[in-house]
Formats: structure tokens, sequence, C-alpha cells
């Protein structure tokens, strides 16, 4: 990890791609604006959990507004798709189109794979690393857990590295071996009994997500992802032997995981054959397609869409909203040219990785300073109600404003 200070509007170097592997080229490409402003958007959603929709929901339990707001702002509890649950496919699928990018830039300046393999390993093992460091913050010893967003990007953008110096047909294969063989072993494993005793696996008693018949492949508590973290989890020093995370998530999304960058990679590599030309339409097809599938698999019961344990129906159906947000931001920025409205979300776009620790690291202490400066008093003046939406607005400012400042002095932080 280190502090960049080079400045975010240097020309790119535009490459194409011979059988998967990026040939630079001399003319030259500025910044993708679009990418910095939908991964902005991305982490805006992130770091405005401090909004506490859901809480202030509470207090307005006739309002339609709050209910939608909270819900969006909260992970769905297993089936489904709110705004909040496309963050990390997001996260995630932006990876993948910034790679053909990254690889260019080092092929110009003279890198070997060699040297590019050797930095692959070392932000993967950065991402692990830096994940379970968050997962501990407020632990009393290391939290070893690989299911949070740095650790499955890190254990997945290797083969994401070396799949992109593979055929566009490879590549598209791949993705196909991964969905299916991800499905087939899930469906493999044998399905819960009717006797099952979700309680044992801290199922609440008044759980009604679970799914019957076939489907039932995928229940909380009982599939293949649960068998492989109660084994493997617990090689780690653990307080206590696990026995199912609280929320369903689990270590081995990381192979569907990649599926979802491997979208993101045919993303990037479009943008770049199609340079200077941007491939909108081919984003909208392919998204709506996407999410045609995802829909399918999951109302036919063949797998349903479940964010928590990234099923290869989500991989689709995230997929597919992916696409669509790349090709909606792609649109208005690069096409309309409709710029200036979205330099508060390239101020956050790119410097991702520091609004990412802000909003894991910052948020108590932000909010603890505004407080002992200014006191509760002043975040109560429309009520004690609508506390918490002020606290939180002020406290995004605080991580906007400290973005701000970083982007204007050129200093990003890079793995």
């Amino acid at each position: 990890m280190h502090l960049s200070t080079v400045t975010q509007d240097e020309p790119t170097v535009n490459s194409e791609v011979s059988n998967g592997v990026p040939v630079t080229t001399s003319a030259p490409v500025v910044r993708n604006i679009a990418v910095d402003a939908y991964r902005g958007f991305v982490m805006l959603l992130m770091m405005a959990e401090v909004l506490q929709f859901a809480h202030v929901a509470q207090s307005f339990p006739g309002s339609t507004i709050w209910k939608i707001l909270a819900f969006n702002q909260s992970h769905t509890e297993w089936a489904g798709c709110s705004l909040h649950d496309l963050i990390q496919p997001s996260f995630t699928f932006l990876v993948g189109v910034s790679l053909p990018y990254s690889i260019a830039s080092r092929v110009r300046k003279g890198e070997s794979f060699a040297r590019m393999f050797a930095h692959t390993l070392w932000r993967s093992l950065v991402l692990i690393a830096l994940g379970i460091f968050l997962r501990s913050m407020y632990s009393t010893q290391t939290n070893f857990t690989f299911e949070d967003t740095l650790t499955q990007i890190g254990m997945s953008y290797t083969f994401l590295f070396l799949l992109a110096f593979l055929s566009p047909r490879m590549q598209w294969t791949a993705l196909g071996i991964i969905l299916f063989g991800y499905w087939l072993a899930w469906a493999l494993y044998p399905a819960p009994s009717p006797a099952f005793d979700y309680a044992a696996m801290g199922v609440p008693a008044d759980w009604h997500h679970n799914f019957s018949g076939f489907a039932s492949h995928w229940n909380k508590g009982s599939n293949l992802g649960v068998a492989v973290d109660r084994w493997f989890l617990n090689l780690f020093p653990r307080t206590s032997p696990l026995i199912a995370n609280s929320g369903g998530y689990l270590t081995l999304s990381f192979v569907p995981t990649l599926g979802t960058m491997i979208l993101g990679l045919a993303a990037g590599r479009w943008f770049r054959s199609a340079a200077p030309t941007i491939p909108i339409k081919r984003f909208a097809v392919m998204g709506i397609a996407l999410l045609a599938a995802g829909l399918l698999l999951h109302v036919l019961g063949i797998c349903p869409i479940v964010k928590r344990i990234w099923t290869p129906s989500w991989v689709l159906f995230s997929g597919g909203a992916c696409f669509l947000l790349l090709a909606a931001f792609s649109e208005i920025i690069d096409v309309r040219g409709h710029r200036k409205w979205a330099f508060p979300l390239v101020v956050i776009g790119t410097n991702s990785i520091a609004a990412y620790l802000i909003a894991h690291i910052g948020e108590r202490f932000i909010t603890s300073s505004l407080l002992i400066n200014l006191g509760h008093g002043a975040f109560q003046i429309f009520g004690l109600a609508l506390e918490p939406l002020l606290l939180g607005a002020a406290t995004l400012l605080a991580y906007w404003l400290f973005l701000l400042w970083l982007y204007r002095r050129k200093i990003f932080l890079r793995i």
C-alpha cells in the first residue's frame, strides 16, 4: 500500500487486445471519468450508511418514503436485491473494468509478466490482510474471516489477472465453468431434511426465508458453503468454535465473485477496443440479458438470487445491474458530456480505498468529535427523530471534505 501523487487527469495509453493480451498503441485517451463517477457513487452508498435511514424510519412507521429509503440502505435478509446489495458487486465489477487499463499501463512502462504477477500476488495478500484487520478492529483477537469485500476481491484477484492474458473466448469459457461448476457443487450437496435443526446453526426461530424443494440447497445454515467454513475457519485461532456466520456470508463466495470480476473484465476490454467510441448499446444489451437470465433461474427454482451467498444467479443478476449502471454513467458523462455534476463522485471514486478505510475507521471518531464540539442540540433542531440523520449528514460531509483535501493535493491511496 502506498500514497501516490500521480495527477488524476494523466492520459492513459490506448491499447488493443491480441488473444486477450493488452498491446499498447500510441493514441492517448483521457481518464475514464464515467468509471470514476460510478465507483464514487458506489463508495458514497457505502459511506452514506451513517445517515441511518433504517433507524429514522422507525420513528415514522407510516411513511412509505422512509420505508423505501430504509430498505435500500439495508441488505435484503436473504433472496432479492436492494440498492445497498449492489455496492459489493459494483465495487468488484469495477476491479475487473480497471484491470485492462492497469495491465496496459504496466506493459507500456516495460514491466515483465513476472514482475506484474509478483505485484498482483502482493496486492491480493494486502487486500486479504486489510480485510482481516478491519474485521478485527473491535475484537479481542485477530478475527480470521474472509467474507468481506476486500478479502473476497483479494482471494479472486490473482486468478482474474491470469485470465486477463487469455483470449476473450477462454475468459467466457472460464465464466461458464465457474458458474455451472459452483451451481453443480451446491446442487449435489445434500439438501436439508425436514427435520434439519436450523436453530443449532444460528438461524432465528422466526426466519421465514428458507426455500422448499430443489432451491433448499441454498437455505441459510444448511448449505455447502457453511460446511466448508465450519472446517476451514476453525483451523484458525478463535475465541470459540465457529458454527456459522450469523449473516449467512461465506468464504467460498470468492469463487462466484471471480465471475463478477470476469464480467467487469469484459466491460473494460470493450471500453478499450471500442475507444474512442463508448459501447453504450453493448453494455445495455448485456445488462438486460444478464438480468433476465438471473431472474429466470430464480423464478424457475433452479438457483435463487441470494447476495449473501453469492449464488450464480446473483452473479448474473447483479452483473446485469452493473452493466446498466455503467451504461448510464457513460451515456450521461461521456456521450452527452455532462461532467461537472459528477465531480463530487469523482473525488470519492479516484480515492476509493481511502474512502473505504474512512467509512470503516473514521465514523466513531468523527461523530464523537461533532457531538463534543457542537453538542446534541445542534442535531436536534428538527426533533429527536431526525437527529441520527443530521448527525450522519455532518459525518458524511466530513468524509467528503477530507477526500476533497486529498484530491486537491493529488494524494491517492493505492494498493
